[in-house]
C-alpha cells in the first residue's frame, strides 16, 4: 500500500540555518508543515519547546505536553508539534510564562521572555489587502492572520492586535519618521527610525532608508517592519 501524507521529518543537514540545533546529533529533525508562516521563516513548535525554550528533552515529550493543551500560541491552545511558528508569535506555556519570536543580533528568530501584559498583543505587518463583496476590505497579515473592516490601512502597514483573534488596538503606518525593525538580513534585530521611502522602479523595489545610531542602511520594505511612531510599542528585543 502506498505512503499517505507527507514525512514529518526532514534532515537536520537540510534545515534552515537560523534553526539553533546540533546539526551531528542525528540524521533528522522535525519538520514544518505548511502554515501561517514560510518554512524558511518559521520553527516547528515542537522544536522551540525542546530546542530553543529547552523545557522538554525530547520530541516525544514535546508531543505529550502539546497533546495535554498546556501550550497556547497567540492565546490558543495548540497541539500540533509540526505547527509552523515564526515572527511575533507569542508562546506561552502552562507556567505563565510567555515568550516572542523575534528578530535579534542577526539571527532571525529569537524567543524573548514578555510580562503579563504584552502576552496578550502582538504586531502583525499587513501583506495583502483586497476588496471583498459589499466593498468590504479585507487585510492580510504577515502570520496569516485576516480581518475584514471599513478601515483605510496600507499595505507594509503594522497592526497592533488584541489576542486571541484579530481584533486591531492600535494602526502604525508605514511612514518617515517611524520607528522600525529589521526582520531580516544581516541587520535582523535592529531598530531604528525611516528617514525616507524610495518608490521602486523597473529593476529595484520599493526601499527605505532607515537610520541607526551608527549608520544608514537602504533596505527593500519586505525587510523592514514598523514597531511605533516615537519609541517600539512593545519589548522586540
Amino acid at each position: 500500500m502506498g505512503k499517505k501524507g507527507g514525512d514529518t521529518r526532514v534532515k537536520r543537514q537540510m534545515a534552515p540555518t537560523f534553526w539553533n540545533i546540533r546539526r551531528k546529533e542525528s540524521q533528522f529533525v522535525m519538520r514544518v508543515k505548511p502554515g501561517p508562516h514560510p518554512k524558511t521563516r518559521s520553527y516547528p513548535l515542537g522544536m522551540v519547546l525542546r530546542d530553543v525554550l529547552h523545557v522538554v528533552k525530547t520530541q516525544q515529550e514535546a508531543k505529550i505536553v502539546l497533546h495535554a493543551g498546556k501550550v497556547k500560541v497567540d492565546g490558543v491552545v495548540k497541539r500540533d508539534a509540526n505547527l509552523a511558528v515564526g515572527l511575533m508569535d507569542v508562546i506561552e506555556l502552562a507556567t505563565g510564562q510567555a515568550f516572542r519570536l523575534v528578530p535579534k543580533d542577526s539571527e532571525l528568530l529569537v524567543a524573548v521572555p514578555v510580562d503579563e501584559a504584552e502576552k496578550s498583543v502582538k504586531l502583525a505587518k499587513i501583506t495583502s489587502k483586497v476588496t471583498t463583496k459589499g466593498k468590504k476590505l479585507q487585510y492580510g497579515f504577515h502570520d496569516g492572520k485576516t480581518l475584514i473592516t471599513d478601515a483605510k490601512m496600507k499595505v507594509g502597514d503594522t497592526c497592533v492586535l488584541a489576542l486571541p483573534g484579530a481584533n486591531v488596538k492600535q494602526h502604525i503606518k508605514f511612514e518617515k519618521g517611524s520607528m522600525a525593525l529589521i526582520i531580516t538580513g544581516e541587520n535582523a534585530g535592529r531598530t531604528g527610525r525611516i528617514e525616507d521611502i524610495r518608490e521602486g522602479i523597473f529593476s529595484l523595489p520599493t526601499r527605505a532608508l532607515v537610520a541607526f545610531e551608527d549608520r544608514t542602511v537602504e533596505l527593500p520594505v519586505e525587510m523592514v517592519m514598523v514597531i511605533g511612531t516615537d519609541k517600539p510599542v512593545i519589548k522586540v528585543n
